[in-house]
């Protein structure tokens, strides 16, 4: 154990968070449920998903047998919902292939939908007790400022250092603390922005800190400007409160998710309706709602809603993926919404935007 892994358990022994959700009854399923929610998202928001998710699918056979719908209804608002639909896909292997049981080496863990090489060395780390090697966000945040690497994480040579000075610090023993430790390290004191180096356990030996470039470091990525993409969503609604919801393709952008029929900026009100078999007798009003931006990692989405109230349900074509679904069922994520009763949905962004009260 080199000093910088025994200065982090130290520190860990009196500092580091050890009362999370799923630092209690440690399995294999529920460190790999939690680091795939804790990708790109902070703590403070997964805690509530995590506690559902494991009320709903406390192990990995019942994530298996779930529909899709449900889980991506239990994710919704927790964003990035590739996670959750690889998240589901790899439960399914491992109860088809592996009986239920975790594979216990890397390159079988790898090789499952959505786990790369951090997240296979943390569930073997945390919950396996092997020496597994991570590099997420905060790991190399805390590596790049001790180490005083240049360079953003996406150039390859960056990305192979870090991954080196991981291996060469991760110890063969307390390797569930050490990896909870360098995690916790980069999530409460080397934060992003206003680290609290003085409270540090590296402080004395970090090359960033003693060159007066905590700041700098990690090196940001030059942010590229981000096209912008329009689109309108029609909200068709009934008088008893029924709206129309529509599914989304399983692949690309909020896959498998459910949202009020989006259509590109050009489609008028009587062109969709046409479409939909909407007689225009059957129209009591029609309201453009006010625009918005939804921001994805790769560009802007400027959304435009279209209120259209219906005086009854249209005869319209049998479209297996539209559902007319009870609007005030819809107004809160985490509330099961029936369509039928044994079925839920997830929603997009979007759609919980637009059908809020």
């Amino acid at each position: 154990m080199d000093w910088f892994a025994k200065r982090l358990l130290d520190w860990f022994d009196l500092n580091g968070r050890k009362n999370l959700p799923w630092q209690s009854e440690i399995t294999p399923y529920r460190v790999w449920v939690s680091e795939i929610m804790l990708q790109q998202t902070q703590v403070a928001t997964v805690i509530a998903y995590y506690e559902r998710f494991m009320q709903r699918f406390p192990d990995v056979t019942s994530l298996a047998r779930a529909s899709t719908d449900e889980v991506l209804h239990l994710w919704t608002g927790l964003g990035y919902y590739a996670r959750g639909r690889n998240l589901h896909k790899a439960a399914k292997i491992i109860v088809d292939q592996y009986n239920g049981r975790f594979p216990e080496d890397q390159q079988r863990l790898e090789a499952l939908p959505g786990i790369g090489p951090s997240t296979a060395g943390a569930v073997r780390a945390i919950a396996m007790q092997q020496r597994g090697v991570i590099l997420d966000g905060n790991v190399k945040r805390v590596l790049a400022r001790f180490h005083a690497v240049t360079g953003h994480y996406s150039e390859a040579s960056v990305n192979k250092l870090l991954w080196q000075r991981a291996d060469e610090h991760t110890p063969t023993k307390r390797v569930d603390h050490y990896t909870q430790a360098i995690m916790d390290l980069g999530a409460t004191l080397c934060v992003r922005s206003k680290p609290d180096c003085q409270a540090c356990p590296l402080s004395r030996r970090c090359q960033a800190l003693a060159e007066d470039r905590v700041q700098e470091l990690p090196t940001k990525k030059k942010a590229a400007a981000k096209p912008i993409r329009q689109a309108r969503f029609f909200v068709l609604r009934l008088p008893d409160n029924r709206v129309l919801l529509e599914q989304r393709q399983q692949s690309g952008l909020w896959g498998g998710l459910w949202n009020p029929p989006e259509r590109g900026v050009e489609v008028s009100i009587e062109a969709f309706l046409r479409h939909q078999g909407v007689a225009q007798q059957d129209v009591i009003a029609t309201q453009n709602g006010e625009r918005f931006r939804h921001t994805f990692s790769h560009f802007h989405l400027d959304i435009e809603p279209v209120y259209i109230d219906l005086k009854r349900q249209p005869q319209m074509l049998q479209e297996t993926h539209q559902r007319w679904v009870a609007a005030d069922r819809l107004n809160q994520p985490a509330v099961l919404a029936p369509i039928p009763s044994d079925e839920t949905i997830g929603l997009s962004a979007a759609a919980v935007k637009i059908l809020a009260p």
